[in-house]
């Protein structure tokens, strides 16, 4: 096989401009300090869990009362060993879901979970929970509210931000802030403050993205936990604008089964070609929202998806440059059912095992001119399964294109994958034994800066 190493980022780089002023425009947009913390907890998982747990719906239909929540008992110590068993590092929970009920002591609204027979606080329970366990907590609030009767008037943006002020005042620290972009096409028309919700979040929780609808983490597109072919993370400004993402959003209440059939219309968001038609740019790093059953919020005869099923989602958003919130949703019975237990269970022992047993782990930084490609050899004949490698992303995303070659035991190089961007992670999956490996970066903006490079049994 031709490996034509005379072709990597120090002579044709794709035959693209290696570094002039456009090329310096877009690696200057870089990550936030929140969004470089965000970048070390990759996985997290979703809970859902209120007033449709009880009712046996998806959405409300704003003739629930309180009287309909007839859950009596709740574990949250439960849900967050089975979040963590998982290999998941935070736990974002549903405040507020579209039917206005609260989950927390909220002094905005009678309808709240305090007026029920379970009279608990489930996002204190839940908050100091993932702060005994270890692991990060964050808040979900439905912009849309079937309940509220100031919704849609000039009153009502000051009733969301109340709401909003207690989430992020009484418990602790929060690491993600989601603001769904869902609203009922029935819904009456109503334009909500955006830029004043995110001003609250910047002062009371300054360390906290803000996600979706909101400037640090966009949706990938759909529910079905696919990413792109490329998926980039310095993107157009335009794409922060709520209003975009509220338009792609679901529109009823059955609508998030096609949500979870397709995939984004938008394939390319970020490649000079678009990078270059557009003035103002910002680092958006994706997330993919998907549910371990085929609903949002438990009911009886829902189906679970497989391990192996939850592994693949996990290659493809995690291992190509993208978030993971898995959404695991608590019974009508307060607890996590036991199948999607043992699923979280199996999939956190899958994650482990794609990093424990490394053959090389090497940190690189910024590469030389004489680093167009590199080589790797193995002390001995290896039989790999993961190749994972990892920008440093202080210096934005550079890669666009590389190719990896493993050394057969006959002695030749054999292409085992060719990709374009790498970002905050890369994870690929390897078949066949090998003496070394070669990774040849075709084409970047800049000099590539590498944080890791690893090759595991």
């Amino acid at each position: 096989m031709k490996l034509k190493l005379d072709e990597n980022w120090t002579t044709l780089n794709g035959k693209q401009e290696l570094c002039d002023a456009e090329v310096e425009r877009y690696i200057s947009v870089v990550p936030s300090p929140s969004q470089l913390e965000h970048a070390e907890t990759p996985f997290y998982c979703f809970i859902h869990f209120g007033m449709n747990t009880a009712t046996g719906r998806e959405w409300g239909n704003a003739t629930e009362t309180v009287s309909d929540f007839t859950i009596e008992k709740i574990k949250p110590a439960q849900w967050v060993r089975a979040v963590k068993s998982a290999g998941a590092g935070g736990l974002i929970l549903t405040c507020k879901h579209h039917d206005g009920f609260c989950l927390w002591a909220t002094e905005t609204t009678d309808f709240n979970v305090m007026k029920t027979l379970l009279v608990t606080d489930i996002v204190k329970a839940v908050s100091d929970e993932c702060k005994a366990q270890g692991i990060k907590f964050g808040v979900y609030l439905s912009p849309w509210d079937m309940h509220e009767k100031t919704y849609a008037t000039k009153y009502y943006d000051d009733f969301f931000c109340r709401q909003l002020t207690e989430l992020l005042t009484n418990y602790g620290e929060i690491f993600e802030v989601w603001f769904d972009g869902a609203k009922g096409a029935q819904a009456k028309d109503f334009d909500y403050d955006w830029e004043r919700y995110y001003r609250l979040v910047r002062t009371l929780q300054p360390k906290a993205d803000i996600a979706v609808c909101g400037p640090d983490i966009r949706w990938v597109g759909n529910e079905a936990g696919r990413s792109r072919k490329s998926e980039f993370c310095v993107v157009p400004e335009y794409l922060t604008k709520a209003e975009t993402v509220q338009k792609h959003s679901q529109q009823t209440a059955d609508g998030a089964a096609a949500l979870q059939k397709i995939s984004s219309k938008d394939e390319d968001l970020g490649s000079r070609a678009v990078l270059k038609a557009n003035t103002n740019l910002v680092w958006y790093p994706a997330e993919a929202d998907v549910s371990i059953r085929n609903g949002w919020f438990y009911s009886k005869g829902q189906s679970v998806k497989s391990v192996k099923k939850l592994f693949d989602i996990y290659l493809n958003t995690v291992g190509n440059n993208c978030f993971l919130l898995l959404n695991v949703p608590p019974t009508d019975k307060g607890v996590i059912h036991r199948k999607d237990r043992r699923r979280l269970k199996k999939l956190g022992e899958k994650i482990s095992a794609v990093t424990a047993h490394p053959v090389i782990e090497q940190n690189y930084g910024t590469l030389k001119e004489v680093d167009g490609y590199i080589e790797f050899k193995f002390d001995s004949e290896k039989k790999l399964k993961y190749c994972v490698l990892e920008e440093d992303t202080e210096f934005s995303q550079r890669v666009e294109a590389f190719d990896l070659y493993l050394l057969k035991p006959n002695g030749k190089y054999r292409k085992a994958y060719g990709g374009t961007v790498i970002g905050m992670k890369k994870i690929i999956p390897l078949k066949g034994k090998a003496l070394g490996a070669m990774l040849v970066i075709r084409q970047s903006r800049s000099t590539p800066v590498l944080k890791k490079i690893g090759f595991y049994l």
